[in-house]
């Protein structure tokens, strides 16, 4: 009666113990994704809109914080400009983003930060005014049904960088925050950045099959 009390009990246990191993959920540790982004050109100007989800205060500091939700507008000119033009920008639809951009002296162009509730899709239509004469466009996103959500890009960083990850977790807890980035060139990559409080990493992923092109950790 012992021999089969025991024989029952050792399943049950073996079954607590693998309940009770959850792995560790690393979305919770996204400190900075760009989920989607939106493109146009003119002959002017070329435009970017990108869905971005940011801790706020941003800082890299290997611990993610609470985050909000952001569009973020880039109109580079296609004729270097000092800085000196006025550009305002104003989404059609939802979300209701609208304002002045700011010159970056850096990177050359003019840009807009605002906080949203929701991200467009698919498309979205975009009025730009300059000294009183306005543009409309729609800038189309570069997402297609191929492209790897950011969640799933994580998935294949974690896994390509497990020796990484497991020296920044003590015990149970994960020490570090990820960077997800949708990024166009030619075709679509992730850019995915691991930030510890010792060791970072940095990989390229091809966007669609989820292969790791560049890796540097430091």
């Amino acid at each position: 009666m012992k021999k089969t009390a025991l024989f029952l009990l050792v399943p049950l246990l073996s079954l607590a113990v693998l309940t009770g191993c959850k792995g560790t959920d690393y979305e919770k540790h996204l400190s900075d994704v760009r989920s989607d982004l939106f493109a146009a050109e003119t002959e002017d100007f070329s435009l970017t809109l990108s869905c971005i989800t940011r801790e706020t205060p941003y800082a890299a500091d290997g611990v993610a914080c609470n985050t909000l939700k952001l569009i973020e507008i880039a109109v580079k000119p296609s004729k270097s400009t000092d800085g000196s033009k006025s550009y305002r920008i104003e989404l059609s639809g939802e979300p209701a983003v609208s304002g002045e951009l700011s010159y970056r002296t850096v990177k050359g162009d003019y840009f807009l930060s605002q906080g949203v509730s929701a991200f467009p899709e698919g498309s979205v239509t975009v009025r730009l005014s300059d000294d009183g004469e306005t543009t409309e466009i729609t800038a189309t996103s570069v997402k297609t049904e191929k492209t790897l959500s950011p969640e799933e890009a994580l998935n294949f960083a974690v896994d390509a960088e497990r020796e990484l990850i497991d020296r920044m977790t003590a015990g149970s807890t994960f020490e570090g925050e990820f960077t997800v980035r949708l990024m166009r060139r030619s075709r679509n990559y992730y850019f995915v950045g691991i930030t510890g409080k010792k060791e970072n990493a940095a990989l390229l992923i091809d966007a669609e099959t989820g292969e790791v092109l560049a890796r540097r950790v430091r």
